[in-house]
């Protein structure tokens, strides 16, 4: 599968970088949709974005059957919606670097997979005449 991939502009990452937790947005296959909050999210590259899933449910039945995922930050003057496809990993390196950032934190906390999130769209989230715009 080719995923067409876009880069983050730096303002984007900026205000994702400073939220936590950040709201993870998911649907199943009959659009039903569902939003958590999500502690350990983090930009890795100007095109991907690593998920830790510790105890999701319905989030990670949804990212099975429907890999789009959209997250938004808010910093309290800017406002973005970060949209792509996810791949859920289990094992080799990446798994192992995203549970080893999981039990720098907390040796307790379960570290089921690491969701990679690539970057699709970017849009500006906040109130005004961009409202919606697509910025990548």
């Amino acid at each position: 599968m080719v995923i067409d991939m876009v880069k983050m502009p730096p303002e984007v990452q900026e205000v994702i970088n400073k939220q936590s937790p950040v709201p993870v947005a998911t649907a199943d296959l009959d659009g039903k949709p569902n939003v958590i909050f999500v502690g350990f999210l983090r930009i890795v590259d100007d095109e991907t974005i690593q998920i830790a899933d510790n105890f999701f449910d319905k989030t990670a039945a949804n990212m099975e059957a429907n890999p789009q995922v959209s997250i938004v930050g808010y910093d309290g003057k800017k406002s973005f919606q970060v949209k792509g496809r996810v791949e859920i990993v289990t094992e080799g390196p990446v798994y192992e670097d995203v549970t080893a950032w999981v039990h720098a934190k907390s040796k307790a906390l379960p570290s089921k997979a690491a969701v990679v999130m690539h970057v699709e769209e970017v849009y500006d989230a906040m109130y005004g005449p961009d409202a919606g715009k697509r910025i990548a």
